[in-house]
């Protein structure tokens, strides 16, 4: 099934903006990250006096509950939970910050290349993209549907990223990341602010994500929340695990990607 419907739309107004997350929901630069971000936590949850007593398969396990859970938040939030929990295995845990600045060096390196190829133009936008995304905002668009971008990884990253996969004249300015003071930017107030700006209704809110936070958001305020269960590694085919994640955050609908755009359009339009 490609358009799984969760729940019916309930709204009868045409949707107005969209607001989009940005890492496996339209990105796929960073695809394997939680490979990264995995493991690296279950090595520092390892090293603490009571995760050195459990096997490692748990606590990989609880690093990726951790991790899923906070996706779609700054990637801060996501170190402020390791630190808690190794506060909680008697470990002594260091600034979260630290863990950031690790975590990302690990991850640049892995994608090092990929940036390297879309700026010298050997890669392909396309195939870093997931499928069907370009079409995807084109429909929005000609719907009269306005799109944003709000994603947990820094804002000059994002940026930069988005411009290299061609995306910025779709969203213009409103691209949106996390800034270092993390406590000033969260996609709850861009929707707040969207909502505040445009005189908008939350049922003429359409919003599309990969994560917990987005959908969370986005229902929070009476939009319409469809999770992208995309899997990254492959570019074809739901990726179950977010699929039952997305379910439970509140997802009205589940989709894998964006390549069927009749079915899309004639669910949403």
């Amino acid at each position: 099934m490609y358009w799984e419907e969760i729940r019916h739309r309930q709204g009868k107004k045409p949707f107005r903006y969209a607001v989009l997350d940005f890492d496996g929901t339209v990105s796929l630069i960073r695809e394997g990250w939680q490979q990264i971000m995995i493991p690296y936590f279950t090595e520092e949850l390892a090293a603490t006096p009571k995760g050195k007593q459990k096997e490692t398969s748990l606590l990989e396990e609880q690093a990726r509950e951790m991790i899923f859970y906070h996706t779609g938040k700054q990637t801060i939030y996501q170190c402020i939970a390791l630190a808690e929990v190794i506060s909680q295995l008697g470990g002594e845990p260091k600034a979260p910050l630290v863990y950031k600045d690790e975590y990302q060096r690990r991850l640049l390196e892995k994608i090092d290349n990929r940036l390297t190829g879309l700026q010298n133009g050997t890669i392909d936008p396309e195939t870093l993209t997931v499928p069907g995304t370009y079409g995807f905002l084109d429909m929005l668009v000609r719907h009269g549907v306005k799109p944003y971008l709000a994603s947990g990884t820094d804002e000059e990253y994002v940026i930069h990223e988005a411009e290299l996969l061609g995306l910025t004249k779709y969203f213009g300015k409103h691209i949106y990341g996390a800034r270092e003071d993390y406590k000033t930017f969260s996609k709850k107030m861009i929707i707040e602010r969207m909502i505040l700006e445009n005189n908008l209704a939350g049922e003429e809110l359409l919003g599309f994500g990969d994560g917990y936070v987005e959908i969370e958001n986005v229902k929070e305020v009476g939009g319409y929340a469809v999770g992208v269960a995309s899997n990254e590694s492959e570019r074809q085919g739901i990726d179950e695990w977010k699929r039952d994640r997305l379910v439970r955050a509140g997802a009205d609908a589940i989709i894998p990607d964006y390549h069927e755009l009749d079915v899309m359009e004639r669910n949403l339009f």
